[in-house]
């Protein structure tokens, strides 16, 4: 598992990497959309949504919205959606406290999933969309939010399989440990300001960028563990099956949609 994992990375990565680097904003804006809608339709799966023409139309519904987001980018709504879905990865630690909240196949529980995955989905879009627009260094940053996730998978994963003994929620993910989260926070903080320092981020700046980065490493376990959290309530093992030993989208970019927010959040208040 762990060679077809490596494999599908060595794959997907450079392809990620150029997209970021060579497209222009709105290239990427579209691009980016497609993505997140096919993510977007994983969840409405996870939530119970099994009527096709439902899910068409719910995608078809995010579609326009991204196009109205696109328009109001420059606006002061990118900075409120933003603010949405920092406020959203901090409730949604309750909902991990409190695990058997929506677990029953209800029309109840699944409007409100479908309206989580909105607050997962939408601002992450934005803070993508917005980072990578930046003056200067966007595409740079934009790399650099993605690479600090990546890192600190990677982190997990060794940390974890090294010295993993306490469990960190055994309810939820049985597999993710304390020392897989300390890995984490390790490994994406000494990215977070390597890449910094690339961009000629210095003194009390890079200082607040490495706490940023340990911001949004413990965010991105947050969302790592509420999409686990959608799959035990769906009984499934994966969200899908696109990419061979990686699951569907939305496993892989289930941690990416909780950083991201908070990570363009931090760059816009420290005018980085």
């Amino acid at each position: 598992m762990l060679l077809q994992r490596t494999l599908t990375a060595l794959v997907l990565a450079p392809l990620v990497i150029l997209i970021i680097m060579l497209s222009s904003n709105a290239v990427f804006a579209v691009i980016v959309s497609l993505a997140f809608l096919a993510a977007g339709w994983e969840w409405a799966q996870l939530s119970g949504l099994r009527s096709q023409a439902w899910c068409i139309v719910l995608l078809l519904a995010a579609a326009c919205v991204f196009a109205w987001l696109w328009s109001a980018r420059a606006t002061a709504l990118a900075p409120l959606l933003l603010g949405a879905g920092v406020a959203w990865w901090l409730l949604a630690c309750l909902w991990l406290r409190h695990f058997a909240f929506g677990a029953a196949p209800t029309r109840e529980n699944l409007a409100l999933k479908l309206l989580a995955g909105a607050l997962v989905i939408l601002p992450a879009w934005m803070a993508l969309v917005c980072i990578h627009a930046r003056v200067p260094h966007g595409p740079w940053w934009t790399l650099l939010a993605l690479v600090i996730v990546w890192a600190s998978d990677i982190g997990a994963y060794f940390s974890g399989r090294t010295f993993g003994r306490r469990k960190l929620a055994p309810q939820i993910s049985p597999g993710k440990t304390w020392a897989g989260a300390y890995g984490a926070m390790v490994a994406g903080v000494l990215v977070a300001t390597a890449g910094a320092w690339l961009l000629d981020v210095r003194g009390g700046r890079l200082v607040a960028l490495a706490l940023l980065a340990m911001l949004t490493v413990a965010v991105s376990i947050v969302g790592d563990l509420i999409e686990s959290l959608m799959k035990r309530h769906a009984q499934v093992k994966d969200s899908g099956s696109i990419f061979p030993g990686h699951g569907g989208l939305l496993d892989r970019l289930d941690s990416v949609f909780a950083a991201l927010p908070v990570f363009a959040a931090g760059l816009l208040l420290l005018d980085l």
